[in-house]
């Protein structure tokens, strides 16, 4: 009988023991499971089984590593949103500046030029430390504010330079989670685990935004700091706990047996990888079109909206970062619960989606309406990004994932671009319309990209042409 459980999977053990007489002869199979047990604690214990019940969106939490990573991955993401909220409102307030507002929103994702580099050392030397590593720099550069505060030295020049410092290691938090969440969840919860990881930024920017505006109304600038560095060390030491699977354990020991290249073949493999995929190509350019004309009204350019389109305080500001927060969050939960089929259209229409709802909203001169339409706007922005996610994680080869989700980072250029540009045009033609431009170009090129990505798909599904999208 232990012969039967080493080999077998354990539900089929457990099923052929309650038919045979071995299940009625009272023999003690506790003993002979522990070691099985212990092993396959990281593994989804229910895989036969899985056909027979409605999949879970709690499912990812059965896996051990994932209830370490979710709340980590939750403690930065609600730290990120309140250092957004904290600092945007101190930079507006002290400067009055329109401009220095989207410089300072624009510095906090110049390391996008660089992810595709952190997807590369995330192959090499793993996810989860780099992960560590990065979250331990967090900490260590809100601490340095937090002095700064305390002494009475800190302004706005100083918040624009370590806002630049954060900028250069933050933005590829996002993908290098993704791609440990790839590493630790099997592929038949993939969707679920990274639509349930979504809801960790959707919580976390609910949560950062009010208590964010609230303590820095209440308390100052210096109390709020000490809960940001207090949330960025419990976040590392979180990191810290997720153990490396076995199968990424294999994946690297065969690394070591096989030649090393510079990390600029690396970098070139990976490029290559995305551009052989259409749908990867689309996911892509869709990526890089939302953050240049979509993510600037609801990252960069809130403080300007409640102070100047609303005339409130900090309050309005958290009160419209949360709606958005609300909607992207009904979205993952939403998403969480169907099924994986038509990724490509959802992401396609989700993002023509997010468009209309933004104009609706800078049309809207009623804070409540105005946060309606932010939630649902968040509604399909979560979707869109989700079934981007998705697509990029089905299709790409096993090592390729962390220079893939480098490439996606990399896509996250535009948001400051297109910060920059908004926040010039604003002055010049005013906030509607800016939107009404803004939502104008990217629908045109969304239109463009789903007709190219069309004519790819037919091409690939010609006789004797293999297709390599999975979706």
């Amino acid at each position: 009988m232990a012969g039967l459980i080493d080999r077998g999977d354990l539900s089929v053990t457990l099923h052929r023991l309650s038919r045979g007489p071995l299940a009625a002869s009272g023999r003690p199979v506790c003993c002979d499971n522990k070691k099985q047990s212990r092993v396959e604690r990281d593994e989804p214990r229910h895989r036969d089984l899985s056909g027979l019940s409605r999949p879970s969106a709690l499912a990812p939490f059965r896996i051990r590593n994932y209830r370490f990573q979710w709340p980590s991955d939750l403690l930065t993401s609600a730290a990120f949103e309140m250092e957004t909220i904290i600092l945007g409102w101190y930079v507006l307030v002290q400067t009055g500046s329109v401009l220095l507002l989207t410089l300072f929103a624009s510095l906090n994702y110049t390391g996008t030029l660089v992810a595709p580099l952190f997807g590369v050392l995330g192959d090499r030397i793993g996810h989860r430390d780099l992960l560590a590593v990065m979250r331990a720099s967090y900490a260590m550069l809100a601490a340095t504010l937090l002095t700064l505060a305390l002494t009475g030295y800190l302004n706005a020049t100083c918040v624009l330079v370590i806002a630049a410092f954060m900028g250069l290691v933050r933005p590829s938090d996002l993908g290098v989670r993704g791609a440990l969440n790839a590493d630790i969840m099997p592929q038949d919860q993939l969707i679920s685990s990274i639509a349930v990881s979504r809801t960790t930024q959707d919580l976390a920017r609910i949560a950062g935004a009010l208590s964010g505006a609230g303590l820095f109304a209440g308390a100052g600038l210096g109390p709020s700091y000490v809960v940001i560095v207090s949330l960025y060390s419990i976040a590392t030491v979180l990191m810290l706990c997720v153990r490396l699977p076995l199968r990424s354990r294999g994946g690297e020991n065969a690394a070591v047996a096989t030649p090393r290249h510079s990390p600029l073949h690396d970098l070139k493999e990976g490029v290559s990888h995305v551009w052989t995929s259409p749908g990867m190509q689309a996911g892509l350019w869709i990526a890089f079109l939302t953050n240049l004309t979509a993510y600037p009204f609801t990252n960069g350019l809130l403080p300007y909206i409640a102070r100047e389109i609303y005339g409130g305080n900090q309050a309005v500001l958290g009160y419209l970062s949360a709606a958005f927060a609300v909607g992207s969050l009904t979205g993952s939960i939403i998403l969480s619960l169907l099924a994986s089929r038509g990724v490509g259209r959802l992401m396609l229409y989700t993002a023509a989606a997010w468009y209309l709802m933004l104009l609706i909203f800078s049309r809207m001169h009623s804070i409540p309406v105005a946060m309606g339409c932010l939630t649902l706007a968040g509604i399909v922005q979560s979707m869109s990004m989700i079934a981007i996610a998705v697509i990029l994680m089905q299709t790409a080869g096993e090592r390729f994932r962390g220079r893939v989700m480098g490439v996606r980072m990399l896509t996250i250029y535009g948001l400051p671009i297109g910060l920059m540009a908004a926040g010039s045009l604003i002055d010049a033609i005013g906030f509607s319309a800016t939107v009404m431009l803004y939502v104008g170009v990217g629908l045109t090129m969304l239109t463009v990209i789903a007709l190219h990505w069309r004519a790819s798909r037919q091409r690939a599904q010609a006789p004797g042409v293999s297709q390599p999208d999975a979706v």
